[in-house]
């Protein structure tokens, strides 16, 4: 018997298969193998159709079963995970009254900052953790705004992975990690926000029926069954946001467990219970999968960092090197500080935690009789590190502790140069796991049946290594000061 987890990202959805007993991951497969399409219509603007992530989602079941010659009848439960922030709107009969506006989509900024004033700032912290800044609410503000006849027609908003949830089983629903993430969760009262929605205009009846992140949220209906290429009847069993996800699939649950992605961007996950909003206007909070209302207050206070790994393509992309293991190489054979060589890694549009500033990437004292492509593949990697420090080091300063952070195996964790530059200066070890989204969302399916120690055992075979911090962290701490003091030059002007 086997759980199937999905992951819908912008770029592509991957489909995970794991057996239920075990949680062995027996594969995954992503649908399109190029990117999706994205429309943007406008500068700033991102859009796509729920209607394609719903085809690649049917047709990356259809690929993993035939891959691994799985019956529909052996796969007994569903775990969605999605991309975060995005808007779908649906009529009467559920359908797609226009594109999706994604996590990307910058069109709703102006109505979020005005919302936040007119709510006023603090009602807004204390109450949405969050400003409404540029997540779904606003979005549905902007639709409201700038499309009237379209919102005139709205029976339900979702989120993206309530939308894959609906096409499966023809209900409509949601979860209070999702509705917090969409800034529709009033975490003083535990219940909606009627803040946003009387702000917004936005009538009640238009918020899905909310169910547990975890259990039974509807089964595969006769057409779900007859596109998707499962079992009618087939039980979805989770669903969550794809960063809240990925911590559930480095098992960060509780206060102290920190998630840190180093993907295209950067992201660093930590779990609390600590209601501070100190820094909510350069890290966001939601309610993590494990939030319950009355009982389990578990923030995920989330910071992302723009300028992370698409620094790095970038370089293996301009530079004469072929590969990222020659880029480590190279890295490898310079000293810690790079000789002075000092490289500022936002160069991927503006930086929340650098409040939105938009600095772009920097290369400073680098002298051309005697510096190499060698130092600034290190100065890369020790400056995509240090914006990691300098991100944990605000969430510290939030009422975050870190005791334990985990981390995917993906391109920056696998060099040792990154992850032990951040093991050092946080003094703390960093455990490396091989696993995905997809996967966690498949094995996620076994949580409201036998709880969070089974999942915690099904990842037993995942751990790859454990970074430890260098005792003599003297050379670390002063390469970081000279690139922290270099950052204030920029943000200061």
């Amino acid at each position: 018997m086997y759980y199937l987890g999905i992951d819908l990202g912008s770029s592509s959805v991957k489909v995970a298969l794991v057996e239920r007993s075990s949680g062995k991951n027996i594969g995954v497969v992503q649908e399109p193998e190029e990117e999706m399409s994205m429309y943007a219509l406008q500068k700033g603007w991102a859009e796509q159709k729920p209607e394609d992530w719903w085809d690649f989602v049917c047709k990356g079941i259809k690929k993993i079963k035939k891959t691994h010659n799985v019956s529909k009848k052996d796969i007994v439960g569903i775990g969605i995970a999605y991309q975060m922030h995005g808007l779908v709107i649906v009529d009467e009969n559920g359908e797609p009254l226009r594109k999706s506006i994604i996590w990307c989509d910058s069109r709703a900024v102006e109505i979020g900052n005005k919302a936040y004033q007119e709510i006023g700032e603090l009602a807004c912290d204390e109450h949405l953790l969050n400003s409404p800044s540029n997540f779904t609410a606003s979005k549905l503000g902007w639709v409201k705004e700038h499309e009237l006849e379209i919102f005139k027609q709205v029976s339900k908003f979702m989120l993206p992975g309530d939308y894959l949830a609906y096409r499966f089983s023809n209900a409509i629903n949601t979860t209070i990690s999702g509705l917090s993430e969409g800034i529709f969760w009033d975490f003083k009262k535990d219940a909606i926000s009627e803040d946003i929605l009387n702000h917004f205009q936005i009538p009640q009846s238009l918020v899905p029926e909310v169910v547990d992140t975890f259990g039974n949220q509807g089964r595969v209906s006769a057409k779900g069954a007859e596109e998707s290429g499962l079992l009618e009847g087939t039980p979805i069993l989770y669903r969550a946001g794809d960063q809240p996800n990925n911590a559930l699939s480095l098992n960060v649950f509780h206060p102290g467990e920190v998630a840190a992605t180093g993907g295209t961007s950067g992201v660093v996950y930590a779990i609390t219970n600590n209601l501070s909003v100190k820094e909510s206007s350069r890290v966001n909070n939601f309610a993590h999968v494990n939030y319950q209302k009355n009982i389990a207050k578990n923030i995920g206070k989330l910071l992302c960092i723009n300028g992370a790994g698409i620094q790095y393509r970038w370089l293996l992309n301009n530079l004469a090197v072929t590969s990222y293991e020659e880029m480590n190489m190279l890295a490898s054979e310079i000293e810690i500080g790079s000789d002075g060589v000092c490289l500022i890694p936002f160069g991927n549009g503006a930086e929340r935690m650098l409040l939105n500033q938009d600095i772009g990437t920097r290369i400073v004292n680098l002298n051309l009789n005697r510096h190499s492509k060698a130092h600034i593949c290190r100065a890369a990697l020790e400056g995509i590190a240090f914006s990691f420090v300098y991100g944990i080091e605000l969430m510290k300063s939030d009422g975050i502790e870190a005791k334990v952070i985990r981390a995917g195996n993906d391109n920056l964790f696998r060099s040792e140069i990154f992850a032990n530059t951040i093991a050092t200066l946080i003094q703390q070890e960093i455990e490396i796991y091989n696993t995905t989204g997809a996967v966690g969302a498949a094995r996620a399916c076994t949580i409201a049946s036998n709880g969070y120690d089974t999942f915690s055992s099904l990842m037993k075979n995942d751990h790859v290594m454990t970074y430890m911090p260098f005792k003599d962290r003297e050379q670390y701490q002063k390469a970081y000061n000279d690139w922290k003091k270099e950052l204030g030059l920029i943000i200061n002007k």
